[in-house]
């Protein structure tokens, strides 16, 4: 099997300093990747979102050019994402006109494996926090029922719901790190999948590897976040080499490599119990126990 080789970016966060947002680094840490994949020369470049901290509509289409800039001497297919940030101020078609390509999700094949550029809603509505639309979920689900191929899934916003104890952000905030209420619908639809699946998500800030039902869900690590790596920003980027094995390896001060059978994510696992009490064997057994 060919290897498909793609350098990620994600959460560059372009702009002033925030909480640990060291957005005035963002600059120079997004020439440091780009430097990485001129060495690298993968297939493709993925950025997962939020390349800015939003200020204002003028300031943020001012700092999303600087930020495409960059992007724009990569001389590599280049896929983006918008992310919260990206959309506060911002449409997705003036996103669109700056990044000077479609946002509207698609799916490439590349080598062996299908990418698939899931650019679902990611504004966060206020109120109402991130609202999956139906139709973006229907999408994702067309993807997942007609795919041949092994998929590989590139999302802002993670729908492992994975735990977010010990997250600068979003330990007590748990519902902005992803689309409450439809996440566990998403991942419904992927564990219909008849092929391999990985999936690859920012917003979080910070590395983590989440198996559901066999599948793993990756999110990136900032390129700025200094949660994890104070004072210093992570520095984060990956290279993702997609093959029969699925290899992500994550640079910078906060890194990561991980290594998994391409083919066992194809796998379900066992369905879990229901609750104990509504168990007919457990409950049989509780009943006779009280009844003795």
């Amino acid at each position: 099997m060919a290897t498909t080789r793609l350098c990620i970016v994600t959460d560059i966060h372009h702009g002033k300093d925030n909480f640990t947002k060291k957005g005035s680094s963002a600059l120079t840490l997004l020439e440091e990747f780009s430097r990485f994949v001129e060495a690298t020369r993968p297939d493709a470049v993925i950025d997962m979102g939020d390349r800015i901290s939003d200020c204002d509509k003028q300031t943020d289409k001012q700092l999303e050019q600087d930020v495409a800039a960059i992007f724009s001497r990569m001389n590599v297919p280049r896929f983006h994402i918008c992310g919260n940030h990206d959309r506060d101020y911002l449409s997705v078609d003036e996103n669109a006109a700056i990044l000077g390509q479609d946002l509207s999700s698609t799916t490439v094949d590349m080598g062996d494996w299908t990418l698939v550029i899931w650019r679902a809603d990611a504004k966060i509505h206020r109120p109402g926090g991130f609202i999956l639309p139906e139709a973006d979920l229907l999408w994702l689900a067309g993807v997942v029922r007609n795919a041949t191929r092994p998929l590989a899934i590139f999302s802002h916003v993670p729908v492992s719901g994975h735990s977010q104890a010990g997250n600068y952000y979003f330990q007590r905030n748990p519902d902005a790190s992803t689309y409450p209420g439809a996440a566990e619908r998403v991942r419904a639809i992927l564990a219909g999948a008849r092929v391999p699946v990985a999936c690859f998500a920012g917003h979080v800030h910070w590395n983590t590897l989440t198996m559901v039902n066999g599948q793993p869900h990756f999110t990136l690590q900032s390129l700025t976040e200094t949660f994890t790596t104070h004072p210093e920003p992570a520095g984060s980027y990956a290279l993702l080499e997609l093959s029969e094995r699925i290899d992500w390896t994550v640079f910078g001060k906060d890194s990561m490599r991980v290594s998994l059978d391409a083919e066992e994510t194809a796998r379900r696992w066992i369905e879990p119990l229901p609750p104990f009490h509504e168990h007919p064997e457990i409950r049989l057994r509780h009943l006779q126990q009280a009844a003795e």
